[in-house]
């Protein structure tokens, strides 16, 4: 959500800082915006939409100067409106803003009490007027950003340029990313602030994330740090390993599509990670309490995460018999969970900066849980205040639906449960190795999933038409439904919905008709005849069924449905990596078909970074 990059160098940064939010895309947004600094003035060019807006504003106009700032944003408080873009800017100063100011209204009032006027809805331009407010009355960049923090109630990465000081920006962040890039040095040296290392990726490797409550003064060879109170601290300078690549889509169409055919690279990379091959067993890496002493996993994740954790308690309850609650994230901490003594609190993340997750981790952790992180950026805030880490090495996904970066959740969280099923002695060791043995067998059968590509493609225009789809499963292929139905709405935008079969009967069987295909995922065993019997009383009623099976399956009861996606047949405890590739290949075939956004479907963000 949102994208942040400033530039302090000697050569023009114009072409450069539109080159940063371009790698900043996949994070979601509506309109763009940079400010350079050039003969004492800070020259704006602000566009809705597409970044390709704001590129043709600067073919027409260019902003030179060889400091300054640039935004991608997501519309929260005010609509997708150039005059809402970032940067904000009043005569002294120019700001960019991810995150959310809850008290702008009452800074706002008193603003505007003390003569300012506003020129955009969003709660953002008060922090540029409260600056600009104490530069005018004498106090220096330095102290007036650090006079101004204080006062901001919310969640905020800034980067903030001055008008009188063209060889200086200044950053700052609570409770959104913001880092430090170390560019060149010698004669020519540089300096950079970005959202992440992604954004950096062309420019440096050399960074620093900034903790909570820091602020930075960044000039064109150094950068001061200091901490919530004021005092200089030193965080350190590693190598980010970001790629410029991972912004590259290659042969794919889309990165989405990418992404898909990436999974079994991937999974691979992460259960390498946790699974030995010598003996069959899970290693997880070092930590500094007793896992088998955990009484109540309590998980807590947002939208895809959320359903790879409900996979995952199927897990947890059946090798470990450990008791499991869940909860989407941005309800967790409302309904005053009772924490028990002994508790492992488990979030999940792609990005590892959700904000909802991670004010969820802080409230389970001031609660005295244990706290274990899933995540997918291991230099992230979730990470780094995370007493069990477990990377799921997915690398950057640059689609704002997820993909691969769920089916390495459910990696890490197989193998997890496992270990855990060991610790407690509720798994033996033959047991053990078979489990290990079966994940091994993932990467290959995900192989075998995404060969049935162009058959799931030639069958997408039958789901196209519809307005409503309904997804149907039973068990552990019911969190594969409500995340197959998230798919199709967030890049077909048609409206979809995931049931557990057996729940049919108690409502959405009053939704059936020939209009609405209903998508069942129903491997062959132990669940599968009563998810057929749900199935035949769809079909009883007019519905048009797509059946998602292993030949037997569909041999046993694929007659008369609209269509079937075969699979290979796999173990129960890898079909939900499997079946995870036909409903993202459906929902993507489906976008295509219908001409939407792919990558960027409308009014969505990667990294949700306010509540």
């Amino acid at each position: 959500m949102c994208g942040i990059i400033g530039i302090v160098g000697g050569e023009p940064v114009s072409d450069r800082l539109v080159d940063g939010l371009k790698r900043m895309e996949y994070r979601g947004y509506d309109s763009a915006g940079i400010c350079t600094l050039h003969d004492g003035r800070l020259v704006r060019r602000r566009a809705k939409g597409k970044l390709s807006n704001l590129v043709d504003a600067l073919r027409d106009n260019d902003a030179p100067g060889s400091v300054g700032i640039a935004h991608t944003r997501w519309a929260t408080h005010g609509a997708p409106t150039a005059e809402n873009a970032h940067p904000h800017a009043t005569g002294e100063v120019a700001i960019v803003h991810n995150g959310i100011i809850e008290n702008y209204k009452e800074l706002r009032a008193e603003l505007r009490d003390d003569g300012h006027s506003f020129e955009s809805e969003t709660d953002s331009e008060v922090i540029a007027h409260l600056i600009s407010r104490r530069i005018e009355n004498g106090e220096k960049p330095a102290e007036a950003v650090q006079n101004v923090l204080p006062r901001l109630r919310g969640a905020f990465a800034l980067a903030v340029a001055f008008r009188d000081h063209p060889d200086m920006l200044i950053g700052a962040r609570l409770g959104s990313p913001l880092v430090i890039g170390y560019g060149s040095e010698g004669e020519d040296p540089e300096m950079y602030l970005g959202s992440d290392a992604l954004a950096l990726a062309p420019l440096t490797q050399r960074i620093s994330y900034l903790e909570e409550g820091d602020w930075a003064v960044i000039t064109r060879d150094s950068a001061q740090i200091f901490d919530l109170d004021g005092n200089e601290v030193t965080r350190e300078i590693r190598t980010s390993g970001a790629s410029a690549a991972a912004t590259e889509k290659g042969n794919y169409r889309h990165f989405m599509q990418k992404e898909i055919f990436e999974q079994p690279t991937v999974v691979a990379q992460t259960l390498g990670s946790y699974l030995r091959r010598d003996d069959y067993s899970v290693a997880l890496p070092q930590f500094d309490f007793d896992i088998s002493s955990v009484r109540r996993l309590t998980i807590v994740a947002c939208g895809t995460s959320y359903y790879a954790g409900l996979v995952a308690k199927y897990w947890f309850e059946q090798f470990a018999r450990l008791p499991v609650d869940i909860d989407v994230a941005s309800e967790f901490r409302y309904r005053e969970p009772v924490l028990e003594d002994g508790g492992l609190a488990l979030f999940i993340s792609q990005s590892g900066e959700t904000a909802d997750t991670l004010a969820a981790l802080r409230h389970c952790k001031e609660e005295g849980q244990t706290i274990g992180v899933v995540v997918n950026v291991p230099t992230s805030t979730m990470a780094r205040e995370a007493d069990l880490l477990l990377p799921t090495h997915a690398g950057p996904e640059i689609g704002v639906a997820s993909t691969k970066a769920f089916t390495c959740q459910l990696a890490v969280l197989a193998a997890l449960a496992a270990h855990m099923a060991v610790k407690r002695g509720l798994m033996s060791r033959a047991k053990e190795t078979e489990v290990v043995q079966h994940l091994l067998e993932a990467p290959a059968c995900l192989n075998a999933a995404l060969d049935h590509d162009d058959d799931i493609a030639s069958m997408a225009h039958l789901i196209a038409p519809a307005r409503d789809v309904l997804y149907l499963g039973r068990g552990q292929d019911y969190p594969l439904a409500l995340e197959g139905a998230l798919k199709l709405k967030e890049i077909s935008y048609i409206h979809a919905e995931g049931y557990a079969s057996g729940e049919m009967k108690h409502g959405p069987i009053a939704l059936i008709d020939e209009d609405v295909p209903v998508v069942v995922i129903a491997p062959s065993g132990p669940l599968f005849e009563k998810t057929v019997s749900n199935m035949e009383e769809v079909r009883a009623r007019g519905g048009k069924v797509v059946l998602i099976s292993d030949a037997q399956g569909i041999k046993d009861a694929g007659e008369g449905c609209m269509a079937t996606i075969e699979m290979p047949k796999v173990h129960p405890l890898i079909a939900p990596l499997v079946y995870a590739i036909p409903v993202q290949l459906l929902a993507y075939h489906v976008a295509v078909v219908k001409g939407t956004d792919v990558d960027q479907p409308r009014n969505l963000a990667k990294s949700v970074t306010v509540e």
